[in-house]
């Protein structure tokens, strides 16, 4: 999956390449609560741990609710690799931890024309969902192993737009589609924390907060 291939690896990178997509249909958002105090915002490729009731918005019915169903837990999942519906991929972006969202999720953005147990086909759902937790997402020692063509244990930009091009074009995606340079100088700016024109495999396993 593209969006797990590349989010996982790169995270800051996935809302420029979608950005250049055809246009999808949007989620509405409403933040009903925000803390004061706000020092980490999610990102494709985190890990989120969240609450959520979700709604028909045809006739109000609660078709699931993570705080009265199942074993009460909050549920985690990795924001941007369809995890989850597509919905919530879009409409979770730029959260704090302690945030509450209303997203109203279309149908092509949820479960379609077919839906999916108690939601009937081409429904519009309806979720309240509050941000419990963020972690940074795994990244693999062997995904850097992959992406070094010399093995010289280090990224050049060469190899991390040879990575791009291929992940993309094995998942139908037009090389067209993305501007790789700029994605390649936007990964540099983030991962090459010495400035000596390599990611590291130092530079490349360890993340932090700030990327």
């Amino acid at each position: 999956m593209i969006l797990f291939a590349i989010c996982s690896i790169f995270p800051s990178l996935l809302v420029l390449a979608i950005g250049r997509k055809l246009p999808e249909p949007e989620v509405k958002i409403e933040v009903k609560h925000k803390p004061f105090m706000c020092y980490r915002k999610s990102k494709y490729g985190d890990m989120l741990l969240v609450h959520y009731e979700g709604f028909l918005e045809s006739n109000g019915t609660m078709f699931h609710s993570s705080r009265e169903h199942g074993d009460k837990n909050p549920v985690w999942f990795t924001l941007g690799i369809r995890e989850v519906i597509k919905g919530w991929d879009k409409g979770l972006q730029n959260m704090c931890t302690g945030e509450r969202r209303k997203l109203t999720v279309p149908a092509s953005l949820a479960y379609g024309k077919e839906g999916k147990g108690k939601i009937p086909p081409s429904s519009t759902l309806v979720f309240d969902i509050e941000l419990m937790e963020i972690r940074n997402g795994p990244r693999s020692h062997e995904s850097f192993r992959n992406m070094d063509l010399n093995d010289d244990w280090k990224l050049s930009k060469q190899e991390v737009k040879e990575f791009l091009k291929k992940e993309f074009e094995k998942h139908g995606y037009s090389p067209n589609d993305t501007n790789h340079e700029v994605m390649v100088d936007d990964i540099f700016k983030n991962e090459d924390e010495d400035k000596d024109g390599f990611i590291s495999v130092r530079e490349f396993t360890y993340q932090h907060d700030e990327l």
